[in-house]
């Protein structure tokens, strides 16, 4: 069978893989519910924290900018590259590639920054909670957050711009280059250097906080259980230790899924770039994924989520004024 391009110009096209029309349906249809997943749930997680008063506080100020990158990262980057996915070809031009790769970077990036403001928010939060409120500020959160989004936009924007993700490989990537792709390569310089600074060395710092918040928090326990009254100080420690519970779980769930890949992404350029496609798109998407998992993790542990889920979707906040509604944060 002759081989399907996917442009005329065969010189410079790719080949096009076409899959049978049920598969392409079968597969917009999972890919679909999951970046509508990621889109809708963490745009209701970003306008909740917004509209009650109630949660306009440092820790749901970051775990709102935490969903708005996810919501980013559903809308700008898992969406265009479904289409990719399914249709085997890239159809939006050389400048979009590299908008669309651009924001990919960054919004890993803030996500893993948020992450780890997130943990530093808990390390104050429980081992310094007579100083939390000043070091952790409002003001103060706003411009980590500001920190989180400049930083992360010069990296992902630069990176791919000035085209540091492939310098020294210039030759090999001009070789394997063809219109109708829009793939992220990396040197093994770049690969090497952009996952230990994005990933391992954050990550790993993300670790080491939340270890001294476990034990800490262990031993607040321990005293509260050993006291036969509970004093409003002990009772505000229990729900600051429930609190990092939660956020523990969503810092494992994101290391687990984007370990893989960034686990491969330093292998790769070592191996003369060997991965099988479909292997590294699947742990591509498995990293892709964590940002779906995010809001279902809040619906899981959150009751202020699921309240404020049930008065969107009954459409009581858009009869009446509703932002001052307990939302039993606990």
């Amino acid at each position: 069978m002759e081989p399907v391009f996917c442009y005329e110009s065969k010189n410079f096209s790719c080949v096009k893989t076409v899959y049978p029309l049920p598969i392409r349906v079968i597969l917009y249809m999972i890919f679909g519910v999951i970046v509508i997943v990621t889109v809708c749930g963490n745009l209701l997680v970003t306008v909740s924290i917004i509209y009650f008063k109630q949660l306009h506080t440092p820790t749901n100020y970051l775990l709102a900018s935490l969903a708005v990158s996810d919501f980013l990262l559903g809308f700008l980057v898992m969406l265009p590259d479904m289409i990719q996915l399914v249709e085997t070809c890239w159809y939006f031009g050389d400048i979009l590639c590299k908008v669309h790769l651009s924001f990919a970077v960054m919004l890993c990036t803030t996500s893993i920054i948020n992450l780890s403001l997130i943990s530093i928010d808990r390390y104050n939060a429980v081992i310094h909670p007579l100083l939390y409120r000043r070091k952790m500020s409002g003001h103060v959160v706003l411009l980590m957050i500001f920190f989180s989004w400049s930083v992360s936009g010069v990296v992902g924007f630069g990176m791919i711009f000035f085209r540091l993700n492939i310098l020294g490989i210039e030759d090999f990537y001009n070789f394997v280059a063809c219109e109708g792709r829009c793939v992220f390569l990396q040197s093994g310089m770049s690969s090497t250097l952009s996952s230990v600074l994005s990933f391992y060395i954050p990550g790993i710092i993300m670790i080491n906080l939340y270890l001294k918040i476990f034990f800490v928090a262990k031993r607040q326990f321990l005293s509260i259980h050993n006291t036969t009254c509970m004093t409003s100080a002990q009772i505000s420690n229990n729900k600051q230790a429930k609190a990092t519970k939660t956020l523990v779980v969503i810092m494992g769930v994101f290391l687990l899924c984007w370990a893989p890949f960034f686990l491969c992404n330093i292998i790769d350029p070592f191996i003369s770039y060997s991965t099988p496609a479909a292997l590294f798109k699947t742990i591509l998407w498995g990293g892709l994924f964590n940002s779906t998992l995010n809001p279902i993790i809040y619906a899981f542990f959150y009751t202020w989520f699921r309240k404020a889920f049930h008065l969107f979707v009954s459409g009581k906040v858009f009869k009446d004024d509703m932002s001052n509604t307990s939302l039993f944060v606990e």
